[in-house]
């Protein structure tokens, strides 16, 4: 998981690695929400989150 900000260095540093991981993208920035405002990120992602660790991607 990691911020819409870092999609490209993500997608970059895959295919360096030659690896295809499971991402989930949240919208940038996270460093200044508020506890409100995170666990509703948390809220709103979970589900694509759990998918993927279940799914084993």
């Amino acid at each position: 998981m990691a911020t819409t900000e870092f999609i490209e260095a993500a997608e970059a540093q895959a295919r360096a690695l030659g690896t295809d991981p499971a991402c989930v993208f949240i919208p940038h920035p996270v460093q200044d929400r508020t506890d409100d405002e995170l666990r509703a990120l948390a809220d709103k992602h979970l589900d694509a989150i759990l998918g993927m660790l279940l799914k084993g991607n």
